[in-house]
């Protein structure tokens, strides 16, 4: 009889969720570990289909497995991940969310092609890490979900929290934000009162697990050598479409093969001789134009956000509250002042200007001691110079 209830441990063959599952093992709790098979690509980066579906556990391994390039969630790493299980002696089976992926990778393209800055790591953790993994633990009547990400649940007046990770430097709270709230009782996240990464490592190397110096994932898993705008114009070659790139004046000054090959805050790659640095300020998908402009162009004095999730007690429409706001994941927290609008987005004002706000990215708010308050996406960046 397990002493605190089943889990499910959401396992991807990294030190991170191999860890994850170690220590929940160890605490007492009812593993049942759990590979997100999300789709795949061989080494020279064609499609191939999910070999299994979700009642089918284990992966059968034939004979040789080919050698698979896809970030998270190769063939390797599920049978690393299978080989942790297997040594803690836990159930294992391989989910085939790859029909749910699918949507993900189409919103990652279209919000390039829209001229947007997608953040599909969000959005898988918004319908599949804690959306269909939570419908898949009821099948199972586990409890709990949890995973290798560095935050924190933490327990107020009976209330469930998200915060930030005691190891700030590793912090993933920013791509937990649009858990429902009504979920968080339910997410454990094992990693999150460890301060140093290489703490994790060393607690992995101690349980004797050969994942214990597996380099960590840099890339979006989908898009394994980084090159986005290949990506985009592969899928949506409709969108790559020549067209000009003006300066803060209005001025031509080069031209462009699709807005999608861009991003605010961009500086290089832009292929204009200016003779001093310029950078990507907006991006006008629909008249197909890049607009550029100094470094001060890029300041924003606030943003809009909407599709807001909060995660407590939201305040009155119109009522403004201090908190810090993190406008991409290696940003440091700002100060702002935060207001719920009566149409249900939220506007922010920081007290400095912020450099590079991306419409399409998350925005995410923050009380001082680290708690995640709530998020939404980015709308509109209001600009410094604006006025």
């Amino acid at each position: 009889m397990s002493r605190h209830g089943k889990v499910i441990v959401a396992m991807s063959g990294g030190v991170d969720s191999s860890v994850a599952a170690c220590l929940l093992h160890q605490q007492g709790y009812d593993c049942i570990g759990v590979f997100l098979r999300v789709g795949e690509h061989e080494a020279d980066g064609s499609a191939g289909e999910p070999p299994v579906n979700a009642t089918a556990g284990h992966l059968p391994l034939g004979d040789a497995p080919r050698r698979l390039r896809h970030g998270c969630c190769s063939l390797t790493d599920s049978l690393d991940a299978r080989a942790i299980a297997a040594r803690l002696g836990i159930p294992f089976y391989v989910l085939n969310f790859a029909a749910d992926f699918r949507e993900i990778v189409d919103y990652f393209a279209d919000e390039y092609a829209r001229g947007r800055t997608p953040n599909p790591c969000v959005r898988c953790n918004i319908d599949i890490k804690f959306g269909r993994l939570l419908r898949y633990a009821d099948m199972l009547d586990a409890q709990y979900v949890a995973t290798g990400h560095y935050a924190r649940i933490l327990q107020s007046g009976g209330q469930s929290l998200l915060a930030r990770s005691c190891n700030l430097a590793k912090d993933q709270s920013y791509v937990l934000f649009g858990i429902a709230r009504q979920s968080l009782p339910r997410c454990l996240f094992p990693l999150g009162e460890i301060a140093d990464k290489a703490e994790v490592r060393q607690i992995a190397a101690g349980l004797g697990l050969a994942v214990h110096d597996k380099p960590d994932s840099q890339e979006i898993c989908f898009v394994p050598d980084n090159d986005y705008a290949r990506f985009v114009r592969q899928r949506s070659p409709q969108t790559h479409r020549s067209g000009v790139i003006v300066d803060g004046g209005g001025v031509v000054v080069g031209t462009h093969e699709g807005v999608a090959n861009y991003t605010v805050g961009q500086r290089r790659g832009l292929g204009i001789a200016a003779g001093r640095p310029l950078y990507v300020t907006r991006l006008d998908a629909a008249a197909n134009v890049v607009h550029v402009g100094e470094r001060a162009d890029l300041l924003a004095a606030g943003l809009v956000a909407d599709r807001v999730n909060w995660l407590v007690d939201s305040p009155a429409p119109g009522q403004a509250f201090r908190a810090t706001v993190k406008i991409r994941h290696q940003h440091t927290p700002a100060a702002a002042s935060v207001v719920r609008r009566e149409d249900e987005r939220v506007s922010i004002a920081f007290d400095e200007p912020q450099v590079a706000v991306a419409p399409g990215q998350a925005a995410v708010w923050y009380r001082d001691d680290g708690v995640v308050l709530g998020g939404g996406w980015i709308a509109e960046a209001v600009r410094a110079n604006s006025a």
